[in-house]
């Protein structure tokens, strides 16, 4: 007998806000298509997949899909596949141990961004792991986030690599977020959408139980990573577009990438919940995701201020603020709300690398070492 879900009755919840009637969860119910209780016996029809609390068809069958958006991202993410190993460093590891090679505001910005950007990717994955996957019934989605989970391990992998090339203290940089202000503002700030989910009575089978894990996708999708990460590819990126620290900045590059299917994704997803439970698209959850993203702004622009208290490669907090602003609008509008800063985009150079064909300079500076199954050494 397949694994499924098990009966919808025992994920009622008795108690806090995820009190629900039958009433209420039973429009939340994946069935047949006249209502009835989904017969295991027959083969899956696509339409009766859903996103959430779809408890009587089989999360282990991907086939047939229903989301083709789903497995599209899925596609583009295998496609975008890389290694941090594969990217030089001795250019960057020569400039970093040059004396006259970067002077120390432009060290600091280094630093500040691999402090972030270390935990930050480690919280997303856990996040994805531990609140996100558990929730999501439908099998394309899952594929989609087995693959970003892998993907932010390998961006977790990015940081080691260049710390451990560099020559820094591991310590210092994994540790950022719990010493310097400005990083721990914003991580607390999505850790705190986690907690709702991660709490033991926490169920979407009720509309607040929905809205609860719309606001965590909100907070890791549309803030984590299609605001707060944005500051730290500017910065980064400015130094590759001199032609200073390219190793890091062409594992940015693909990380910008991997982080833009990411967004992607995420959007897609809470634009299919809200079409499959209009019920909770409510004018309080709009405001709440109006107050978030204000919030996150400011949180964004102390920590470029903080990365570059007087300016340095062309950039100051006054291009920053305008920049998270133009951001946060493009994003709102992307769910279906209204932009509210209508700030202009002070870095248009950004779209281009985000654009940029993969190949563009990857397999030409890359040092190939893969092994296939054939070629492996088996110990005993």
């Amino acid at each position: 007998m397949p694994l499924v879900f098990e009966d919808v009755e025992n994920h009622v919840q008795h108690n806090g806000n995820d009190h629900s009637s039958a009433n209420e969860i039973s429009s939340a119910l994946c069935c047949g298509a006249n209502g009835e209780s989904y017969n295991l016996g027959k083969r899956i029809d696509p339409e009766d997949k859903r996103l959430l609390n779809c408890r009587q068809v089989d999360v282990n069958q991907l086939m047939p899909l229903k989301y083709e958006w789903a497995w599209e991202h899925y596609l583009n993410g295998c496609a975008n596949h890389w290694m941090p190993t594969e990217v030089p460093m001795q250019r960057d590891i020569e400039l970093w141990k040059n004396p006259h090679g970067l002077n120390e505001a432009e060290r600091q910005v280094i630093l500040r961004n691999l402090g972030f950007f270390s935990t930050g990717e480690s919280l997303v994955g856990n996040n994805i792991v531990l609140a996100i996957f558990k929730h999501i019934t439908n099998s394309e989605a899952r594929q989609y986030l087995l693959r970003q989970a892998f993907e932010e391990a390998i961006h977790t992998h990015t940081f080691h690599y260049i710390v451990e090339s560099l020559g820094l203290d591991g310590r210092e940089v994994f540790n950022m977020y719990h010493e310097v202000a400005s990083i721990e503002g914003k991580d607390k700030f999505v850790m705190a959408l986690t907690e709702d989910v991660l709490a033991p009575n926490f169920s979407t089978q009720s509309a607040e139980g929905m809205k609860k894990f719309v606001k965590n996708l909100v907070g890791f999708y549309v803030i984590m990573e299609g605001i707060f990460f944005y500051s730290g590819f500017v910065m980064i990126l400015s130094f590759h577009r001199q032609n200073r620290m390219t190793g890091i900045g062409e594992q940015f590059q693909y990380i910008l990438r991997d982080e833009t299917i990411h967004l992607n994704f995420g959007i897609d997803l809470i634009n299919t919940i809200k079409l499959e439970n209009p019920e909770i698209w409510t004018p309080d959850l709009q405001q709440d995701i109006y107050d978030l993203i204000q919030e996150a702004v400011e949180y964004e622009v102390l920590y470029a201020r903080d990365c570059l208290p007087d300016g340095v490669l062309g950039l100051n907090e006054g291009l920053f603020r305008e920049y998270v602003q133009f951001i946060a609008d493009r994003r709102l509008e992307r769910i279906g709300l209204q932009a509210v800063y209508g700030s202009k985009n002070p870095f248009p150079w950004m779209s281009e690398t985000i654009d940029m064909a993969k190949e563009k300079n990857f397999f030409e500076t890359r040092v190939t070492d893969y092994q296939s199954a054939g070629t492996l050494q088996w110990e005993d």
